[in-house]
């Protein structure tokens, strides 16, 4: 009869002396070990979201007491009640979502057309004006702000969400990740469906962009998230209160001398949820999007 081996030892030497097999020795631990530390660095990640959720639901008098509670002394709704009666949040969200939604879709449509043009398409001047797109991440968004306010203005978007969204139509970075992608990709297919008859363009949308979903799913993330959670430029351009976003109208619950906290944490829930609800339904594909570096053409 023919030896059975597990596939960690060594098939049998013909005429060596049979041994008893054994199965391969386990831990100790029925998971890794990697657990005992990573599961108290998540809990003390956790933490802070445990705290804002509770305060939501503390009253005044708790947030208010010196040493502050963790724990409310009854659950209480005002934070909710005054922000929803008391301020347009719901307006706040929906132009948050407008201005999220405008990013990520242009990013994804506008960065893979230029990453594709500096990947694959041979022009002149090509290699400089990718390091001329490169250069811009290193002037710092502040030193911006100001030309950007100016042309914002002569164009008549200023106070509009269109000075929320105009900035967020593409990036820099969003070039040179999806460049480097594109550039990591075998040629051959590509080749190949020029060779069939199908043209730069079709090539890019029937075989190029499906294998770039990891890179595209990265992309939209970090762009949901810089634009999400914008504050600063909407806080200079925009002053009418149709137009905040949810962090500009959260801004407002802060003052010099008072803070409106149970507002304040009630509308950080507000605008929390909805990344949390999205990056639960999208935490597969956002796993895979932590390893798509790795891939090799």
């Amino acid at each position: 009869m023919a030896l059975l081996w597990t596939r960690d030892a060594p098939p049998p030497v013909p005429g060596a002396p049979r041994r008893a097999l054994r199965a391969p020795r386990r831990g100790l631990l029925p998971f890794s070990g990697w657990h005992l530390v990573l599961a108290p660095t998540a809990l003390l990640f956790l933490l802070p979201l445990a705290q804002m959720v509770l305060a939501s639901f503390m009253p005044d008098t708790d947030i208010n007491r010196f040493p502050p509670r963790f724990l409310p002394s009854r659950i209480s709704f005002e934070g909710y009640s005054g922000l929803f009666t008391g301020s347009p949040v719901l307006r706040w969200l929906m132009n948050t979502v407008i201005v999220a939604a405008a990013a990520v879709v242009s990013h994804l449509v506008l960065c893979s057309l230029a990453g594709y043009g500096f990947a694959r398409l041979k022009f002149p001047g090509r290699n400089v004006g990718f390091f001329a797109v490169l250069a811009t991440i290193m002037i710092p968004t502040q030193l911006l702000m100001i030309p950007t306010y100016v042309m914002f203005t002569r164009i008549g978007v200023v106070n509009t969400l269109g000075a929320a969204i105009l900035p967020w139509l593409a990036s820099a970075f969003g070039i040179f990740l999806m460049r480097q992608f594109f550039l990591s990709l075998p040629k051959d297919l590509e080749e190949a469906a020029r060779l069939d008859g199908c043209s730069q363009l079709g090539v890019l949308l029937r075989i190029v962009m499906p294998l770039a979903k990891p890179a595209l799913a990265t992309l939209a993330i970090f762009t949901l998230l810089g634009s999400w959670n914008d504050l600063i430029w909407p806080l200079i351009a925009i002053q009418d209160e149709r137009s905040y976003t949810i962090q500009l109208g959260l801004a407002t619950f802060q003052g010099q001398r008072r803070v409106q906290w149970s507002l304040l944490m009630a509308g950080n829930m507000v605008a929390t949820m909805p990344l949390i609800i999205f990056f639960v339904a999208a935490q597969k594909q956002f796993v895979a999007t932590m390893t798509f570096s790795g891939l090799k053409g």
